[in-house]
């Protein structure tokens, strides 16, 4: 599991994942991903199109972090999921609470407009 992330010049940080999100993946990028979303920075992209499966640990990770997000009056949104990813979020509902956008103008967009309900 790959991450790297980029703070974008309208304040809102990037964060690309590559790899397989299950519980393997999941405990490589926990401690980093949560410190890369619990700072002063409230407006995340979480980028999805490396994300070859995603497992139900991922989706706590996911889920942990935009709820710790929006306890600072931010927002945290995804970005471009695979197929089969998508096909994941959508059958758990994830994408009604964690926005999926497929194109990074979309996202950014969305990223500072009022968050969904609370996590």
């Amino acid at each position: 599991m790959e991450l790297i992330y980029n703070d974008l010049d309208d304040g809102v940080r990037k964060i690309d994942i590559t790899g397989r999100l299950d519980i393997e993946g999941a405990d490589a990028i926990d401690l980093r991903f949560t410190a890369l979303t619990s700072t002063a920075r409230t407006f995340v992209i979480v980028d999805m199109a490396g994300v070859e499966f995603l497992a139900s640990i991922g989706i706590a990770t996911l889920i942990r972090s935009a709820k710790a997000v929006r306890l600072r009056q931010g927002n945290l949104v995804l970005l471009n999921p695979r197929p089969n990813v998508a096909q994941v979020l959508a059958t758990m509902r994830i994408n009604q609470i964690l926005p999926v956008f497929d194109t990074l103008e979309e996202a950014r967009a969305a990223v500072r407009a009022a968050p969904p309900s609370p996590v």
